[in-house]
């Protein structure tokens, strides 16, 4: 429902050519266009999902700059101009608007994850994944915040979990075929995979979180590129 006083004479929904050609680009998009020719039924549809858009946008920017614990459903509401009971049509709370959001981040982390399977050499592929973990961290940093940082309770949503672990399998199975092409059956793939990923999130972390701000970006990347090598020697030449 609108809040009272609030000018209601103009459309609540908008559509422009340029906005469905924009977000008809993006499949990450969090509102799914039809087409620009609609009947009725598909233009309330599509009004529900630009309404679901406004509800992530507003949550997510709320999470970032309060934190989870402050964030609440009436200052959602707030946020885009309507009464909390119109969250409660598309979430039943504001655990729920979390784990939407972190669905669309883990889908987009998978997908910056999985070009590395492009790369058919194993060992060039494990650096590949270091490259696009680092890119997927610095181009979408409020996502990763969101996954990663943000002190959130742990989704119980089965599929939720599952988007977590895609890009961690993924990870592990490429150690373990260049661990079995180096010849290093004694090597403890697990211990190895949490050690990969705790160096490359501790450095992103670090980034985002403005800990690095002394260092020039091009800086960083040569850093975390050459500690990526040391730590390959280490691993796989010893």
């Amino acid at each position: 429902m609108k809040r009272a006083g609030k000018n209601t004479g103009k459309k609540n929904f908008e559509f422009t050519r340029l906005e469905v050609k924009l977000c008809s680009k993006n499949k990450h998009c969090l509102v799914n266009l039809p087409g620009m020719s609609m009947g009725i039924a598909e233009r309330k549809e599509l009004e529900k999902e630009i309404m679901r858009k406004r509800i992530l946008e507003a949550a997510m920017k709320l999470f970032l700059s309060e934190g989870y614990e402050k964030t609440s459903i009436r200052k959602i509401a707030d946020a885009i101009e309507y009464s909390p009971a119109t969250v409660y049509l598309y979430f039943k709370d504001k655990t729920a608007i979390f784990t939407a959001l972190q669905k669309i981040a883990f889908d987009l982390f998978y997908d910056t994850m999985a070009e590395s399977l492009k790369v058919k050499d194993m060992k060039k592929r494990l650096d590949r994944l270091g490259e696009q973990y680092f890119k997927f961290s610095m181009e979408h940093p409020e996502y990763y915040d969101l996954m990663f940082i943000m002190n959130a309770p742990i989704a119980q949503d089965v599929d939720l979990n599952y988007m977590d672990l895609r890009a961690l399998n993924l990870l592990t199975e490429t150690i373990n075929e260049v661990s079995k092409q180096k010849g290093k059956k004694s090597l403890d793939v697990e211990a190895t995979t949490f050690l990969l990923w705790g160096f490359t999130h501790g450095f992103a972390s670090l980034i985002i979180r403005k800990r690095l701000d002394m260092m020039p970006e091009a800086k960083a990347k040569n850093l975390f590129g050459r500690v990526i090598k040391l730590l390959d020697n280490l691993l796989y030449t010893t």
